[in-house]
């Protein structure tokens, strides 16, 4: 698998990548704060619980506003493995897909554990983060994949039946990798969502997702984005569901002005497609990020990931400027979030100097330990 080469990074380029990076890590965060207290709700519901135009404003959730869940949990832990991967790499240990099954065992441990002060030096940073060991409902499939040492494949993946958004929902990460190629970005988020979504529709959601915010992340437009994941997705066994959602998507974006009930179409039953096919269209149809958050999160569908994977994609594309400020001020974790994109932006430009051939640097081994 390809990795990036800090040496043609220019400074701007630096600067735009980090906006990027900051912008898909917070804003699947604050999509997933905003849509998380709605999920289960019809629309109706939302309204009668939030006002006639539904969820407009970060809400209360798990007993304060801007509350995330484990889709940013999880989102956090894909980042962090990514970061050791690229650390681990020098070792002569390159497998991605096993970096970040270690990965999310440590993000199951803190399901299971009170608190971070039994975590290992080798644990890195992340697992020490007093306010991850929140449980806020995560599904049977993530508890049931992560709940022992072996690792899902493609050839003997996880919860085979599992087609739910949750692997989709922390993917957005992998499309981060901008110096790698396309269909390697698509095939590792494959990989690592068989982890616990075994269904081919939620594994190639992910697959597509990822190149999706590959593109926006190297400064592409939406549609041509979509493009490119529909013919990278398009040889693959059981890519039909996915390839027609993303159609759907895009044929809805010409059929007048946005609505829940179209929203609402476009989920179908909350399976990964349709969470996917949700995203891509108010990404495209949204007349700002705010716009385009509330229009997937006031649904009847899975809420919380539709926010969080609208965010993902808004986010790649606008950077982290466009978030809206007042929202991210409440939002929970935002420290942890920022410094972590930070540290990621650093790994894919400045590699090299941080663990390369001519020395490594204590601090950055530390956080990001190769064991």
């Amino acid at each position: 698998m390809g990795a990036t080469a800090g040496a043609v990074w220019g400074r701007a380029e630096q600067q735009d990548f980090r906006s990027r990076v900051r912008g898909t890590l917070l804003g699947v965060a604050v999509g997933d704060a905003l849509g998380a207290p709605a999920d289960g709700l019809g629309i109706e519901e939302i309204r009668a619980a939030y006002g006639a135009e539904g969820v407009a404003d970060l809400p209360f959730g798990y007993g304060r506003r801007g509350a995330v869940t484990h889709h940013t949990q999880l989102t956090l832990f894909t980042v962090d493995g990514l970061i050791r991967a690229q650390v681990r790499r020098d070792t002569g240990a390159w497998h991605p897909p096993t970096d970040l099954h270690r990965a999310y065992l440590r993000w199951a441990a803190t399901q299971r554990d009170w608190g971070p002060d039994e975590r290992r030096k080798e644990d890195g940073w992340l697992a020490r983060e007093e306010w991850l060991y929140a449980r806020r409902d995560p599904s049977h499939a993530l508890l049931l994949g992560f709940g022992d040492d072996s690792m899902g494949t493609l050839e003997a993946p996880r919860n085979p039946g599992e087609a739910g958004p949750e692997a989709v929902a922390r993917s957005a990460p992998f499309g981060l990798l901008v110096g790698w190629e396309p269909q390697l970005v698509a095939q590792l988020a494959v990989e690592c969502a068989a982890q616990t979504h075994g269904h081919s529709t939620a594994y190639l959601s992910a697959g597509a997702y990822a190149v999706i915010v590959h593109g926006l992340a190297r400064g592409e437009e939406l549609d041509g984005a979509v493009q490119r994941a529909l013919a990278l997705i398009a040889a693959r066994p059981g890519h039909q569901p996915v390839s027609d959602a993303l159609q759907r998507a895009l044929g809805a974006v010409r059929q007048g002005m946005p609505s829940p009930a179209r929203v609402e179409e476009l989920s179908g039953e909350g399976t990964a497609d349709g969470l996917l096919a949700v995203a891509v269209y108010c990404a495209l149809v949204g007349e700002d990020v705010r716009h385009g958050l509330c229009l997937a999160v006031n649904q009847g569908g899975p809420s919380g990931a539709a926010g969080a994977l609208t965010g993902g994609l808004l986010g790649a594309l606008h950077g982290e400027t466009a978030l809206p400020p007042a929202w991210l001020a409440e939002l929970e974790g935002r420290p942890t979030i920022l410094e972590l994109a930070d540290d990621f932006a650093m790994e894919m430009t400045q590699g090299p100097a941080l663990h390369g051939p001519a020395g490594a640097s204590p601090g950055w081994l530390a956080r990001y330990p190769r064991a």
